[in-house]
């Protein structure tokens, strides 16, 4: 077939297809183009999910008369002018292409007033068919009305979802920009019913409750952090409000809101040994930074961007958010029933009435099942000799710490009781102690290989191809932990030599290096730190205590200097909660005594 021009229109509805992917879309670009004009109420109407209309009402600057007709033209925008403005483009939109594209496969009208013209003016579009401008009553601002989206484009309209979800999607995007915009007032009519009703707010705090619920208040943490030219700040949950989906991690970048691989790493491993692996943060999260250190214009609907100096930007959302969480008492309170009804948490970023059930109930216990070799010591002037090195690097703040032990009782060898300037405090005793050996571990790990014990004989395991590929896929890593294994046949692994500390504690090493062999292939030996740590996660859960070891009056007092000595003590590398607190007032409640 011969090479020929596409006719305009086509050209449109083939763009169309990256920027108006489904009601959605056309709202977030509707809502962009708002803000951009300055505007401090917006509001939004849609009927069946978005598909039968769509209408965007802002009170903004306008647009005038004479620009109506370009407003709906293909790549025609007041937002840059020439090549460099790409270097630096500060407004939601830029590209000029999403009025076309839109008016391609749905009609659309636009009517709309500036400061100082005597009437508005409005003009229809449908394809490359155009109407007007011509004058018409109207108040200040812009109105933006679709009708009969995918109309001309079938094919399309197949692959929306229903109603409902459409319109699900419609209130989170609404939410999601208005979170980066309190200074503005949203609000969502479905089907002539409100959904959603944002009024202004002065904080960004204020503005991001009101969407994600105020029972949220006291479980979110303030972030405030400047370094080199790039401000976060936003609000971070505490670990007990991790969920399971990451929907409820927002990032904006000057106030876009963005998707970044990386940025959401840094958010992970800020959390590692807070949260279970199988759990995500809480958080929103406002970027701040020169808009030439950054290129917006990489994807057509400009959710993704790319960063001139990733590292930087991950190093600052990684340790800004360590030191905020550092900073707080992370302990999770435990809250007895009050014979009171339960309320349940408004479903974060969902549909205007959506609820769903809170899930900050404390997860289970980390404990192993009980061992018959009984306790095996904590080796406390180790601890002693990390927490000194570690008290020589300053802290961002104080770090609250539980009150020195009055009375500590060991219960069902399993918990430990005990408590603080704020009530009862209760330990798991495996919990706890694997996070010591954690950090003990980690501190000797970066700063060489492992104290290693040579074997006076060889241990051999039976070993299977997974076992041998195991082997030389963790050989950087094995020479860092100290552990020595050569294959000895075509079925058995020989071990020269291992950690010190797996002998100290007793741990049966062939299983060990069995289980660590078998698991290779999914530790992500790319990264080596993050390699290294699920490695010594592995080996503390193997050295620590478990549950059924008798401790004495000292193995207590030892365990809970531990417990001071540490960071994040509060949790397991795993995430599981070390220890629970109940309140004097909940206990004050109980008895009566409020």
């Amino acid at each position: 077939m011969p090479i020929r021009r596409l006719p305009a229109l086509l050209v449109n509805q083939i763009a169309a297809g990256e920027v108006v992917e489904r009601p959605a879309s056309v709202i977030k670009e509707l809502i962009e183009n708002a803000i951009d004009a300055e505007a401090n109420h917006i509001e939004v109407a849609i009927d069946r999910g978005g598909i039968e209309r769509i209408q965007v009402v802002d009170d903004g600057c306008g647009i005038p008369t004479d620009e109506l007709e370009l407003a709906l033209a293909a790549h025609a925008t007041s937002k840059i002018t020439a090549p460099d403005d790409l270097d630096g483009v500060s407004t939601m939109g830029f590209r000029g292409e999403a009025l076309a594209s839109i008016t391609s496969v749905a009609r659309v009208e636009i009517r709309s007033r500036t400061p100082g013209a005597e009437c508005a003016s409005v003009i229809e579009g449908e394809g490359d068919r155009r109407d007007g401008p011509r004058p018409v009553a109207g108040p200040l601002g812009t109105t933006v009305s679709v009708h009969q989206l995918f109309g001309h484009v079938p094919a399309r309209r197949k692959f929306l979802k229903s109603e409902v979800a459409e319109a699900r999607r419609i209130s989170r995007i609404v939410q999601r920009l208005a979170m980066s915009h309190p200074d503005v007032s949203f609000s969502l009519q479905s089907n002539g019913r409100t959904t959603l009703d944002l009024p202004r707010r002065d904080t960004s705090r204020r503005r991001i409750l009101d969407v994600m619920g105020p029972e949220l208040d006291e479980q979110m943490l303030d972030l405030d952090v400047e370094r080199e030219g790039i401000r976060l700040w936003g609000l971070v949950g505490r670990p007990e409000v991790a969920r399971p989906t990451s929907q409820h991690q927002q990032f904006y970048l000057n106030g876009r809101p963005i998707t970044d691989r990386s940025l959401s790493h840094a958010l992970r491993e800020a959390y590692r040994g807070l949260i279970e692996p199988a759990r995500y943060p809480t958080a929103i999260i406002f970027i701040q930074m020169d808009p030439s250190r950054v290129d917006v214009n990489v994807h057509p609907a400009k959710t993704e961007v790319r960063f001139r100096d990733d590292r930087l930007l991950h190093s600052t959302i990684r340790r800004g958010i360590v030191e905020c969480l550092q900073a707080a008492d992370l302990t999770p309170s435990l809250a007895l029933p009050s014979g009171e009804p339960s309320t349940t948490r408004p479903a974060l970023f969902g549909s205007g009435g959506g609820r769903m059930p809170s899930s900050s109930s404390p997860p289970r216990s980390s404990a192993s099942p009980a061992t018959p070799s009984g306790p095996r010591g904590f080796a406390i002037e180790e601890v002693r000799r990390i927490s000194e090195d570690v008290s020589r690097i300053p802290a961002a703040a104080p770090i609250p710490r539980p009150l020195p032990m009055g009375t500590a009782l060991q219960v069902h060898k399993t918990f430990v009781v005990t408590e603080d300037a704020d009530g009862l405090v209760i330990i798991d005793q495996h919990a706890l102690h694997e996070r010591v050996m954690f950090e003990r571990l980690l501190e000797r790990a970066s700063s060489g290989p492992l104290p290693s014990q040579r074997l006076l004989v060889p241990e051999t395991i039976d070993a299977v191809e997974t076992h041998f590929d195991g082997l030389e896929r963790l050989k950087p890593l094995l020479e860092r932990l100290g552990l020595d294994a050569t294959p000895s046949g075509p079925r058995s692994i020989a071990i020269h030599a291992v950690p010190a500390l797996l002998l100290e504690r007793k741990v049966s090493v062939p299983p060990f290096v069995s289980d660590l062999l078998e698991r290779a292939a999914d530790l992500n030996v790319a990264d080596e730190e993050e390699a290294l740590r699920e490695v010594l996660d592995m080996m503390a859960c193997k050295a620590a205590i478990k549950a059924g070891d008798h401790l004495t009056d000292q193995e207590l007092a030892d365990l809970l200097e531990m417990r001071e000595a540490v960071e994040r003590s509060s949790n397991c590398p795993h995430g599981r909660p070390t220890s629970l607190r109940l309140s004097m007032e909940h206990l004050e409640r109980q008895f009566g005594r409020r």
